[in-house]
């Protein structure tokens, strides 16, 4: 009650927003703008938060949905002026760390992995196994390039060609978010983004991050023992918390911990 009485100052707070998990457009439980635009507004809108902490804990995703929700932190954050503090758990590496680079400092454990400032695209070939097993594929389009990287046709060179393009021009933008946001703090004698990853220390020595700390006694240190924490997160479909898409939730269990263990985690 003591923030509604005149003239008395309340305790100082700090929101956090948790960011834990794969990058995606679809998939329930994976980061995306849609469902983590309206967290996000609440934790810079609510009250007047001394700063906003992102906890970051994530292997990475879909490029454009990291962009779309690190533009949104980067918005508010100029609108409200809020200073973002990022803090990274186990791993901000891809999409994870362009998430953390949206912040205006960026700490983390010893042992956080960091990194990985690159873009990959995964399939597979079937092509032989149908011809073995005596099927026929059969494919009509309108456009020669509507089938491109048809995993059950024999791979084109131009397809891949096309496809490296794309590959270059969003590791370009990546590259641009990550040298603005680290503007005078990343070596100009280093190749920062061959997709490597790092242990903090190193990616301290290296611009990445700007220390090793942990939320509650840097934001204690910071802003007095008094502060206080809101923490704001996407909450769960109210059948989920009853078991509810088991299947799916098993699926997307084994796809995020596969996209982890990539940072032997």
């Amino acid at each position: 009650m003591k923030r509604w009485i005149p003239f008395v100052k309340s305790d100082p707070t700090v929101a956090i927003i948790r960011l834990s998990g794969m990058i995606s457009a679809s998939g329930r439980g994976t980061l995306n703008d849609a469902s983590l635009g309206p967290v996000i507004e609440k934790a810079f809108s609510r009250g007047k938060p001394e700063a906003v902490v992102l906890e970051v804990n994530s292997p990475g995703g879909s490029p454009v949905q990291s962009s779309l929700i690190g533009r949104r932190i980067r918005r508010l954050a100029e609108e409200k002026d809020v200073p973002v503090i990022a803090f990274v758990e186990d791993v901000a590496a891809s999409g994870g760390y362009w998430l953390a680079a949206a912040a205006d400092e960026i700490y983390a454990d010893d042992s956080s992995v960091v990194g990985s400032i690159g873009v990959i695209s995964a399939s597979f070939g079937a092509h032989e196994f149908l011809v073995k097993q005596g099927i026929e594929r059969r494919v009509y389009t309108a456009g020669k390039s509507k089938s491109m990287l048809d995993p059950f046709r024999p791979e084109n060179p131009e397809d891949v060609a096309r496809l490296k393009e794309l590959l270059e021009d969003i590791h370009v933008n990546f590259k641009d978010h990550v040298t603005a946001r680290r503007k005078g703090k990343l070596p100009e004698d280093r190749d920062l983004f061959t997709g490597e990853i790092w242990l903090a220390r190193k990616a301290l020595d290296l611009g990445l991050i700007d220390g090793i700390g942990h939320l509650k006694p840097m934001m204690q240190e910071r802003f007095g023992e008094k502060v206080k924490f809101r923490r704001y997160g996407v909450r769960k479909p109210f059948l989920a918390r009853f078991g509810a898409q088991i299947m799916g939730d098993a699926l997307h269990g084994i796809e995020e911990r596969s996209a982890f263990a990539q940072f032997g985690l």
